[in-house]
């Protein structure tokens, strides 16, 4: 049986949180090779939001479904927590990151994304 990420809005998905995989790794690398001494934990966070980018992504392709649940799961707590976090202590994160001011440099879709995800996921649970 195909994935019920294979076609339609399930595809677009993955679309979706590949494009954010590569450009949250991009832009971490970039960071972290560059300028790591300046933020140390913001951009290691990115960092890690690569990685979840990165894990979502391929469980969401192959219908991994717990697995797509956990690291959907992170990345809400994390865009949550880094958002907050850079919000209140703004002189920590003196670049964006994919997940400071709750995605704001890349649209808020990173706010959004793992409600989509977790809704696209447990509706597909519901279904099996």
């Amino acid at each position: 049986m195909a994935s019920p990420t294979a076609t339609g809005w399930g595809r677009a998905l993955v679309f979706v949180y590949g494009v954010f995989a590569i450009a949250a790794t991009g832009r971490s690398v970039l960071q972290l090779t560059t300028e790591f001494s300046r933020a140390p934990l913001p951009y290691l966070l990115s960092g890690f939001a690569a990685v979840v980018y990165c894990v979502a992504t391929y469980a969401l392709a192959t219908g991994r479904r717990r697995l797509a649940l956990v690291a959907v799961g992170i990345e809400l707590a994390g865009v949550l927590l880094v958002g907050v976090s850079s919000l209140l202590l703004p002189q920590d994160y003196p670049d964006r990151t994919v997940w400071s001011d709750f995605g704001a440099g890349y649209g808020f879709v990173p706010l959004v994304l793992p409600v989509v995800g977790l809704w696209w996921v447990l509706r597909g649970v519901r279904r099996a």
